[in-house]
Parts: structure tokens; sequence; C-alpha cells
């Protein structure tokens, strides 16, 4: 574990490191995990950038958690990480998987509203 090892080396964990563990989460299905690294980064002072949220919404989309996602997606607004394509994209498919239809099509007007392509 990457992370695991940084700390044990003394070399404290970045958003970068934070975004590749979230990210292997995303591939490995980890929701979980995906989130709980979210929460570890944010305790430690690491603010998580765009590619951090991707790869959280896209876990938890994934995991079928598609509200989960959504308050991913409010919550990095909250924090002035603006939402891009790809997060938009993995709400939209956290929202179809759950089959919450009418919330992805919410989501695809506000990103028209917002000028997001």
């Amino acid at each position: 574990h990457l992370l695991e090892e940084m700390h044990a080396k003394g070399i404290p964990p970045n958003v970068v490191s934070y975004s590749a563990a979230i990210g292997a989460c995303d591939k490995g299905r980890q929701w979980q995990k995906a989130l709980n690294l979210l929460n570890e980064m944010q305790d430690k002072g690491v603010a998580p950038d765009a590619f951090v949220y991707s790869g959280a919404i896209s876990a938890c989309a994934k995991g079928g958690q598609w509200h989960r996602a959504l308050q991913l997606l409010e919550d990095m607004k909250e924090k002035g990480v603006p939402p891009d394509t790809f997060i938009y994209s993995g709400a939209i498919n956290a929202c179809a998987r759950g089959q919450q239809w009418q919330r992805a099509l919410q989501l695809m007007e506000e990103m028209h509203v917002n000028g997001v392509p």
C-alpha cells in the first residue's frame, strides 16, 4: 500500500499520492476505501482536487452508491473545486446505474447552465 510505505519512510502523502490511491480503489471497485481515503486526506490537511473527486465519484458509481456520488459533487462545489466534464460524467453515470434518470437529466442541465462542455 503506497500510503503506508510513504508513512513508514516519513514522507507525508500529498494530493497526488492520495489521488493515485483513490484511483486504485476506483479500479478495484472499493468505494468505501475510496471514501475513507478522501476523509483521511482532508483530516490530514490535504485538500482534494478534481482528480481526487473524480476517482471517488467513479468508485461510488461502480459501487451503486449514486447518492454518495452526488454528495461528493456537492461537497466539491462547497469547497470551491469546480466540477468539470469528467466529474459530471461520473455523477451522471452513478445516477444512471442507480436508475435515477431524472437526477441524471438535471445534472446534464446543470452542466449546460454552468457552461461545462
